[in-house]
């Protein structure tokens, strides 16, 4: 399988090894706003995202990733470019936990050690970042961003383009509105709602 990178900053780094470590899959171009123009390297393709049809058009087999961390940037990219669902890959980094019972939306990325329990489910274009812990029947909406060492206990509920914060933990049954930013290191035991930032311990909202 021919795999397109979209991204190519830090975060893509690391998607590219996950993709490396499976010996079907080949990269075959990097996409990014950062390439003014075309061109191949050691027959790999580098151009603006806008090249992405030009991509489909070449290769028979092939599937995209959208590698950056911001998320609302992220979901601005996926409605401009509008694909089809199956265009999209789901890399998973082999050390990850993940139950037979989860299950996982196109174009989320797996990191290394992560860890997804029992029924929780994780929507599409969400990053699962080294190390996080999203326990049984959790839910995790579209284009949300958990960081590394976060732990979702079981039952948490997080809306559409949610951020938690490195080593972040929240407490069973609790839900974070869309859009909301968890600080890093915050524990959260009520509720938040969408388009705020909480930070401490316990969290509170950042004004």
């Amino acid at each position: 399988m021919n795999i397109v990178i979209i991204g190519n900053g830090g975060h893509s780094k690391v998607v590219k090894d996950i993709i490396l470590s499976n010996e079907k899959l080949h990269i075959v171009g990097y996409l990014d706003e950062k390439f003014e123009g075309f061109l191949n390297e050691e027959e790999i393709f580098y151009g603006p995202i806008s090249a992405y049809q030009f991509l489909i058009d070449m290769f028979d087999e092939i599937k995209f990733i959208i590698a950056i961390g911001h998320n609302q940037t992220r979901k601005q990219i996926v409605n401009k470019m509008d694909l089809e669902e199956n265009l999209y890959m789901t890399p998973v980094h082999p050390s990850a936990i993940i139950s037979p019972s989860a299950k996982i939306g196109k174009g989320t990325v797996v990191m290394a050690n992560a860890v997804i329990n029992a029924d929780a489910f994780i929507g599409d274009h969400v990053i699962v970042n080294t190390g996080s812990i999203i326990e049984h029947d959790s839910r995790v909406n579209d284009f949300a961003h958990i960081s590394p060492n976060a732990t979702l206990t079981g039952c948490v509920q997080l809306g559409e383009g949610v951020h938690i914060g490195a080593g972040a933990t929240l407490i069973p049954n609790v839900e974070v509105g869309d859009w909301s930013t968890i600080g890093a290191g915050a524990t959260v035991i009520n509720a938040v709602p969408s388009n705020v930032t909480a930070v401490g311990i316990p969290a509170k909202l950042k004004i």
